[in-house]
């Protein structure tokens, strides 16, 4: 195993690229990682240069790492690989509680296995569709006026509450704390009402995800969800980040919006998570 220098974190996420969309977890890591964003992550791969199973985890060396839920993420071309980085017990803390995020669900049985031979608990908390955007002729522009148009705002840190309020994954001090950072220094949309307050938001995760999509009920079916994710979408291609997000498997109503504007998905392919420890 090795840890990685940031001028390795570079050449890696060139590699990654050309296994995108399902390396899009770590790649939107290291992209981000890579432009000077925040990061709390070490990254490690079991070999170097001609890596197989590259893992990004909390860092041990970053006093901050204990003010998140510790996530790992990891991408894999070979699953033996994958299962010995999992026992060694250098590679992962698994005396704590920690979410593996947006794997790919061929390694489920891997994992539970694993967590079987470590003896802790595990629960699944989601299965996603992974959907993206190749390039900007894929984008397709929906119909809004210009007084929706001038009604496209950012949300800034004072808004984290409501953003925290309505989070399916939020709703305590760390989710607060993350959406603050998410806010800060990546880019968010929101749709404002008449008094300047956003009525519909769109934020950007860490990993480069678009995300945490979200209308006030009383604000529904006006299209503002479509307007922010084509938005957002227009202003990442302009700036070459990479351009995808995940819709739970039954939610529907996202997935055909998504869809419309000409978002592209791999059918087989599906992104779960799961917790241990729990």
């Amino acid at each position: 195993m090795k840890v990685l220098q940031k001028d390795e974190q570079m050449s890696a996420e060139t590699v990654l690229l050309k296994h995108f969309p399902k390396s899009c977890q770590v790649y939107g890591y290291l992209y981000s990682y890579n432009r000077n964003k925040p990061s709390n992550i070490q990254v490690v791969v079991d070999t170097w240069p001609d890596f197989k199973v590259i893992i990004c985890r909390p860092d041990p060396r970053n006093k901050e790492s204990s003010e998140w839920r510790k996530k790992v993420i990891f991408y894999s071309l070979d699953e033996k690989i994958l299962r010995k980085m999992l026992l060694d017990e250098e590679t992962i803390d698994w005396s704590t509680y920690f979410v593996v995020g947006g794997y790919d669900s061929s390694h489920a049985a891997l994992l539970k296995e694993v967590s079987s031979l470590r003896q802790v608990s595990y629960k699944d908390l989601s299965c996603s569709r992974l959907l993206y955007l190749p390039d900007s002729c894929h984008l397709v522009k929906p119909a809004f006026d210009s007084d929706l148009k001038s009604r496209i705002s950012s949300l800034d840190p004072s808004h984290a509450h409501l953003v925290n309020q309505t989070w399916k994954f939020g709703g305590d001090e760390l989710g607060y704390k993350k959406i603050v950072r998410q806010i800060s220094h990546f880019p968010s949309y929101c749709i404002i009402d008449s008094q300047g307050q956003p009525v519909s938001w769109l934020l950007l995760y860490e990993y480069l995800s678009m995300g945490m999509l979200y209308t006030l009920p009383e604000h529904r079916q006006k299209g503002y969800a479509t307007v922010l994710v084509y938005t957002m979408a227009q202003r990442l291609l302009a700036e070459g980040y990479p351009v995808f997000c995940h819709v739970e498997e039954d939610n529907m109503t996202s997935y055909k919006m998504i869809k419309s504007l000409g978002f592209i998905e791999d059918p087989s392919f599906r992104e779960k998570w799961i917790a241990f420890n729990t």
